[in-house]
């Protein structure tokens, strides 16, 4: 028996959910949108009215006010949308065991070993339910693997199923744009672009060595997935996968234009990465670090740390460095990232020695796990230090309680 995979993507869902709790905002174009005081002040979702008018998930506000002047701008609400994710995903646990979000809004279904395995009639039962019972509708892809029925979910919008099978992948696939293809992100559109490759079946033909040559083993990760030849499982619900990687970002307030600046806004991020490894039981032995500047010039850089860790202490002084490192004189900066990788679990690597060294860091731990006692019981400003307090406008966030953290796994 082939397999049998949906894809569930909630169409529009911030902008639908906010819609649910205000129905008056369906009388005309409606955007979620970030901050615009703290500079998150970007479009995250928008209904179909405003679709209409050009509006863009992602572009900035004033971008999207130009072009459509009387969008209503609605704040996000995040409880309310991961309300609506748990309840969607005990539903589709009704009908298999193996459900794997795809953030809040999407989740792939493995019905392949499941009572019920016929694809089309279970994706045509749940859109008509994510309708009925909670008021939002779903695009649904059906097809022999994960990354066929993420593209099915994409290509007819809203409120519909598309179904991409063996024998007529070819035809429906590959005409698209190469970037449609989950793991094609701007940066390989372009280079494949260099080499006039803009179609998925232009990518699917082309010599694997070349793309091996080009990208690595990346190339021919994305060259099998051209040729539907995914075979990633759907994870088992409730089973988490093992955690690759930990990290935070942020915009801030202002652009950053000398090292103790950067220094502040670095300390902040590395002290929510550390006290994230320390919460999930792990050390992290590669580090890297992400800066865009006013001109969103993205770079990043990564390097090894000189022993595992999860010392916000050692976490602060190597991304400071690295940062410094590539920061040119009179480059303004926009935001920054940290993220710890090469993880290994703390039970394998926590070794009591009599060397002078370890006992520091010992001691160091344990100053900051009382630390994040504190932080956990009145707030994460309840600790700073003196670094943070050289410009308040930068570093007045509890990184760790106010952003939505994505831990990258194995297997996605």
């Amino acid at each position: 028996m082939d397999r049998q995979v949906l894809h569930i993507d909630m169409n529009s869902y911030y902008a639908s959910v906010e819609c649910m709790y205000n129905p008056a905002l369906r009388q005309g174009p409606m955007a979620v949108c970030g901050d615009p005081v703290n500079r998150h002040g970007i479009v995250l979702a928008k209904n179909e009215a405003a679709k209409k008018d050009g509006v863009k998930t992602g572009e900035a506000i004033w971008e999207a006010k130009q072009k459509c002047p009387n969008l209503v701008i609605v704040p996000p609400h995040y409880s309310r949308y991961i309300r609506f994710s748990r309840l969607a995903r005990k539903m589709y646990a009704e009908y298999s065991d193996r459900v794997e979000p795809f953030g809040l809004d999407e989740n792939w279904v493995e019905l392949t070993y499941c009572d019920r395995n016929d694809g089309t009639d279970v994706a045509e039962e749940l859109r008509t339910r994510v309708k009925e019972e909670f008021g939002l509708t779903a695009s649904i892809g059906v097809s022999f693997n994960k990354i066929f029925a993420k593209l099915g979910s994409d290509m007819k919008k809203p409120d519909a199923i598309t179904v991409i099978r063996r024998d007529n992948y070819k035809e429906k696939v590959w005409p698209l744009p190469v970037s449609d293809l989950l793991g094609v992100g701007p940066a390989t559109t372009r280079k494949l672009g260099k080499i006039g490759i803009r179609t998925i079946g232009g990518l699917a033909t082309l010599d694997p060595e070349l793309l091996r040559k080009l990208f690595g083993v990346v190339g021919l990760m994305l060259h099998a997935f051209a040729n539907g030849n995914d075979t990633s499982p759907v994870a088992i619900e409730g089973r988490e996968l093992p955690i690759k990687s930990i990290g935070n970002s942020i915009t801030a307030a202002h652009d950053l234009h000398h090292a103790t600046e950067i220094r502040a806004v670095a300390q902040m991020l590395a002290e929510s990465v550390a006290a994230r490894l320390r919460e999930a039981g792990y050390l992290a032995r590669t580090l890297s670090v992400s800066l865009r500047d006013y001109q969103l010039y993205n770079f990043e850089r990564q390097k090894p740390l000189p022993k595992p860790t999860q010392l916000a202490s050692e976490i602060t002084k190597e991304a400071s460095a690295l940062i410094l490192e590539n920061f040119r004189e009179g480059q303004w900066i926009r935001s920054l990232g940290v993220r710890a990788s090469n993880l290994i679990p703390t039970a394998e690597m926590r070794q009591l020695t009599f060397l002078t060294d370890e006992l520091e860091r010992e001691s160091m731990l344990t100053l900051e796990e009382t630390v994040d006692e504190l932080r956990a019981r009145y707030g994460g400003l309840i600790v700073r230090s003196g670094l943070s307090l050289f410009d308040r406008t930068l570093t007045e966030h509890s990184i760790k309680a106010e952003n939505v953290i994505h831990p990258i796994a194995y297997g996605r």
